[in-house]
């Protein structure tokens, strides 16, 4: 699936984890505080524990988003957006 992560948390230290969280997850930074990019299943409830684990819910908010192809398709996209092909569920390999 393809997932939107958008986060409000309060602790400089706590909002760097989930970023690391959704990063490693393998995520695309779109925003300071937004991600976007494919996940399994599983990956996203993985991801949804970790962020449970380390906010706190009186004060920080975190929304995972699913989309599908076709809304991402009909997104728009307004001045500096970021670019739609980044997002896919191919599997990419890197080779160094």
């Amino acid at each position: 699936m393809i997932a939107w992560v958008l986060y409000d948390i309060k602790k400089d230290k706590v909002r760097t984890k989930v970023s690391k969280f959704c990063e490693q997850a393998g995520l695309y930074r779109v925003q300071y505080s937004v991600f976007l990019g494919t996940l399994e299943e599983n990956d996203k409830d993985t991801l949804q524990l970790k962020i449970e684990e380390i906010i706190d819910t009186e004060t920080d908010s975190v929304y995972i988003f699913p989309m599908n192809k076709t809304e991402l398709r009909q997104t728009a996209l307004l001045g500096q957006a970021f670019d739609k092909d980044l997002i896919t569920d191919e599997v990419r390999e890197i080779f160094l």
